[in-house]
């Protein structure tokens, strides 16, 4: 994961000049929760439409998100848009995470390039894919249908 990690970073450092806000770069270069939980409570992996994969995987106590880790094989947005995403929903309820869409992720990040901005789309569908699979988990643990 380290190498993978590594390229990513070196990545993003070829784009460090298109434009990225300061916040952008330092979540891009220094992303927060990246990696996967052991055992997560809610996990989820989704396919953007320009091939970015991401993962998201939730720890919930109380219906409260106490930890929310990413990962992404894409580029700088992506690594911003999913530590971002990640840092946002940590301490929220399940839904107040649910509205973290891309909108809010791309004010947070203060924008990215127009090629750029279905990277935060990405990582809140993801982000609400995660919450769906608690969901589901809990619904089927308790003996109830959906």
């Amino acid at each position: 994961m380290e190498d993978s990690l590594d390229k990513l970073v070196e990545s993003m450092q070829s784009e460090i000049n298109w434009g990225f806000s300061d916040v952008t770069k330092d979540h891009a270069m220094n992303p927060r929760n990246i990696g996967t939980l052991d055992h997560p409570d809610g996990f989820s992996v989704y396919k953007g439409p320009c091939g970015d994969t991401m993962e998201i995987s939730i720890r919930v106590e109380e219906g409260i998100i106490t930890e929310a880790m990413f990962w992404t094989d894409g580029c700088g947005s992506s690594i911003a848009s999913g530590s971002m995403t990640t840092v946002m929903a940590k301490g929220k309820t399940l839904d107040d995470a649910l509205k973290i869409d891309q909108l809010e992720v791309l004010e947070a990040l203060q924008g990215l390039p127009r090629e750029n901005v279905h990277c935060a789309l990405l990582s809140s569908k993801t982000l609400h894919m995660a919450i769906s699979d608690f969901r589901e988990k809990e619904i089927r643990e308790s003996g109830r249908s959906a």
